[in-house]
């Protein structure tokens, strides 16, 4: 809650640069998806941030970093090109599934700028009989 709180105080206030992401986005199981994430204005470094039910967000990367966050496999990448981030997961899994964020420092208004998030859905998923 309070994470969606400040989702919505910092997304596109004063002028400043805003994300575009797409709501949702499906991948089958094993394969490779690419969220993207484009912002009005040049930025920063962008960063991504996965937020499953009922959990905090979490940092998985970034475009330029050496280091993923904490448990995040190498299977995320975060890339750029001009103002278009993206984060590529490979050899999707049933726990990438969730809501993934990407974000920028605003040095101007002293504050992170968040995109509206994107649902991922791993489909194709094996079944337990």
């Amino acid at each position: 809650v309070v994470f969606l709180a400040l989702l919505t105080y910092c997304t596109g206030i004063d002028g400043q640069s805003t994300w575009t992401q797409p709501p949702s986005s499906s991948v089958s199981l094993s394969e490779t998806v690419t969220i993207s994430c484009k912002t009005t204005q040049s930025t920063h470094k962008i960063g991504w941030y996965q937020q499953k039910g009922g959990q905090g967000p979490r940092f998985v990367h970034c475009d330029g970093c050496s280091s993923r966050g904490e448990g995040i496999p190498n299977r995320f990448t975060a890339t750029r090109s001009g103002t278009t981030g993206s984060l590529t997961i490979i050899n999707a899994q049933v726990e990438d599934e969730g809501d993934y964020y990407c974000a920028s420092w605003y040095s101007a208004g002293n504050s992170w700028v968040f995109g509206g998030g994107t649902q991922l859905t791993v489909t194709g998923q094996p079944t337990v009989s």
